[in-house]
């Protein structure tokens, strides 16, 4: 049984050459959606415990906007994307052309917000589907501001029984050619503990 804990870099690497793939067909559907070339890329991908993805986006008290959800087919899962509201109001502003001071108060920042966590979610699930042949389809996701504990404990409660770990990508969002910092994310992946088998055994990758 592979357990997130005992992933070696070898399933690492796979999960980075999936994301970068991923981030690839992101970027293009992004590019189409803002009529502009947008680069992403992938720059990390680790195992975190639970207390460490907590840290990572700021500690538990930290207001994020996230995009949460479900991953349905014959692997499922949990997906997050977070964002910090500053990062969020920039990426609102790329796509909307409209700078957003609150968020919550925005029906079409949080659409936007809703639009482009689908895209980027959709192309990493496409990518995991095509490599693995097995069927996995997105919810409807789910767009939430609010402190990192309240938010991320939605994702974390149902493996929490089996694991401690989560499996963090790394994400920054670019427009070709600009010198304007990137907007960086992360993506929390965590697939159900039933599901880690299934994807690293259709992958060819055994438990080491």
């Amino acid at each position: 049984m592979v357990h997130m804990e005992n992933l070696s870099q070898h399933h690492l690497d796979v999960l980075q050459e999936i994301g970068n793939i991923g981030a690839g067909n992101a970027a293009t559907a992004l590019s189409a959606l803002l009529n502009k070339k947008i680069d992403m890329k992938i720059p990390a991908i680790k195992i975190v415990e639970f207390n460490e993805l907590m840290e990572d986006v700021g500690g538990p008290e930290e207001v994020i906007v996230s995009v949460f959800l479900r991953i349905q087919g014959e692997a499922p899962g949990s997906m997050f994307f977070v964002l910090s509201p500053n990062e969020a109001s920039s990426l609102v502003e790329q796509v909307t052309g409209n700078a957003s001071d609150d968020l919550t108060e925005s029906d079409l920042a949080l659409s936007a917000i809703s639009e482009i966590g689908n895209i980027l979610s959709g192309s990493y699930l496409s990518a995991l589907s095509d490599f693995t042949s097995i069927n996995l389809q997105p919810t409807v996701p789910n767009v939430s501001i609010d402190m990192a504990a309240a938010i991320l404990m939605q994702g974390l409660i149902e493996i929490s029984m089996e694991s401690d770990y989560a499996i963090m990508i790394d994400t920054t969002i670019k427009e070709e050619g600009e010198r304007s910092s990137s907007i960086k994310g992360h993506f929390f992946l965590l697939p159900d503990p039933t599901s880690f088998d299934k994807i690293f055994s259709s992958l060819g990758v055994e438990d080491q």
